[in-house]
């Protein structure tokens, strides 16, 4: 769900940790719990690992010490913001398979781009690549669905422009929901520009809210841990 599937979809060159959304229902937690134990994964911080504090939005972050995976980090989350249950993301995954049969299990490119929209600058270059790598890929088949994603979602005015002349009608749809889409139909470039900035940090304000009492409760963690 994060860095290492931006790698599979080409629009990342290297992750240092892998990240993982999981179902925590009682039977393939223990089963998680399993599979970091062989990794000998220690848990780096608070907060605990435990399905309730999952369930709330935190992150449990490991370091592996196993064989193979030495000094791996592997961040685990069960809820993400402003996104769907486990169950939807799952039906829309993307499934990869290499050469030796081994599957591996990615947010579908919209649901990434979704995840990615946090208050890292370095998130936002990332999410711009996947938009035009999903087009790039998908233009001869541009269902609604796919218009309607990247109408939503393209952060370059050259490609926002591009859109709005090719679709047209989607395009007016969609103005009066992403407003910036009418510069782009006016070809305006410089207040697209503008407009695009504005919306990176109007998103980046709302991932701040939305940490901001989990970050209270992680300090609490950390002074109960303290005074063990």
């Amino acid at each position: 769900m994060g860095g290492q599937a931006c790698v599979f979809y080409g629009a990342a060159q290297v992750s240092k940790d892998i990240d993982f959304l999981v179902l925590a229902e009682p039977v393939n937690f223990a089963r998680l719990q399993a599979a970091l134990a062989e990794l000998q994964a220690d848990r780096i911080a608070v907060p605990p690992f435990d399905p309730a504090a999952l369930a709330r939005g935190h992150a449990v972050h490991f370091r592996c010490r196993a064989p193979g995976a030495e000094g791996l980090r592997v961040d685990v989350m069960t809820r993400l913001r402003s996104m769907p249950e486990f169950e939807v993301l799952w039906e829309r995954r993307t499934t990869l398979v290499d050469n030796d049969g081994v599957e591996y299990h990615l947010l579908c490119i919209p649901d990434l781009v979704q995840a990615k929209k946090t208050q890292r600058s370095k998130d936002w270059p990332v999410i711009e690549l996947l938009v035009t790598i999903h087009y790039r890929e998908h233009a001869s088949d541009a269902t609604d669905d796919r218009v309607d994603f990247w109408l939503r979602e393209a952060r370059t005015p050259e490609l926002l422009i591009e859109l709005c002349q090719r679709f047209p009608t989607q395009a007016a749809e969609l103005a009066p929901h992403r407003p910036l889409i009418r510069l782009a139909r006016e070809q305006s470039l410089d207040d697209l520009r503008t407009a695009l900035d504005a919306e990176v940090r109007a998103e980046q304000a709302r991932d701040r809210d939305y940490w901001e009492p989990l970050r209270r409760e992680l300090e609490q963690f950390r002074r109960e841990h303290r005074d063990r």
